[in-house]
């Protein structure tokens, strides 16, 4: 059915695996596509009391957007390439039904953005973290600078954000941005048993929490200011820079033009 998704129902929860392992999971405009389809799934179906993101392998959960299709990419495309995510991510994050991440390796810009769209995440000790857009002189576009702010506090945001370092397993247990850290092999289990002690509980109940719990976060303003600077990134030389530098594996030189 998927090109990009591999998704499975058991006992009422509905795993969803984005399955590109040779991209390291990465998110392009067919996953991201994929994504809405397959979260409009768990609205529709009642067979579906919960659900899993997830990615295949070890290595990645979704190791970031596809770079190299954000070559050439004019202003105003880049503004629509970030409301489609938007869009999605909102989406999960307003489901009336849990959505929650299983980070099992790099969960990178867009990937990471994913997880934290995401009601609550899990990740194996192997997970890493982070917002390395302004390597490429870009931000993130995907809501990475709000969610994160709010998950792990403006200050160890800001580090994140600007400096593009990495946050491993144990500090995002310590910041907040998961709930648990397992072993890899322990992390689906770990993931299933929580969901299973929510879906004993009232459907109706859950849908009112989420709803209620969402109110308390939410800042419409915020998302599109950086929907809006996203853009903007795009018509830089520096974002040109960034890009190609990427593509050619060496380190960009900004000049702030």
């Amino acid at each position: 059915m998927y090109q990009t998704l591999i998704t499975a129902l058991a006992e009422n929860i509905f795993t969803i695996t984005i399955n590109r392992p040779e991209k390291l999971n990465a998110l392009n405009s067919l996953v991201i596509r994929e994504l809405g389809e397959a979260v409009e799934e768990v609205y529709q179906h009642a067979a579906i009391r919960a659900a899993i993101i997830t990615g295949s392998g070890n290595k990645a959960f979704a190791a970031g957007a596809d770079i190299s299709g954000f070559a050439g990419l004019s202003r105003e495309e880049g503004r629509s390439l970030a409301k489609e995510g938007l869009e999605v991510f909102f989406k999960i994050e307003n489901a009336p039904k849990p959505i929650v991440a299983a980070v099992n390796g790099f969960a990178l810009g867009g990937g990471c953005e994913l997880a934290m769209a995401c009601h609550f995440r899990l990740c194996s000790d192997l997970a890493q973290f982070g917002q390395p857009e302004l390597n490429l002189g870009l931000i993130p576009g995907y809501g990475g600078t709000q969610r994160l702010t709010r998950l792990i506090g403006k200050g160890r945001a800001m580090e994140a954000l600007l400096t593009g370092n990495l946050i491993n397993a144990s500090l995002a247990l310590q910041y907040g941005l998961v709930n648990y850290v397992t072993s890899p092999e322990e992390l689906l289990e770990k993931t299933k048993v929580i969901l299973n002690q929510i879906t004993s509980k009232s459907p109706l109940a859950i849908a009112k929490c989420i709803a209620a719990a969402n109110a308390a976060t939410g800042n419409e303003e915020g998302y599109a200011l950086e929907t809006e600077k996203f853009g903007e990134s795009f018509g830089t030389d520096d974002m040109k820079e960034g890009i190609l530098a990427f593509l050619e594996k060496r380190k960009p030189v900004f000049k702030g033009s």
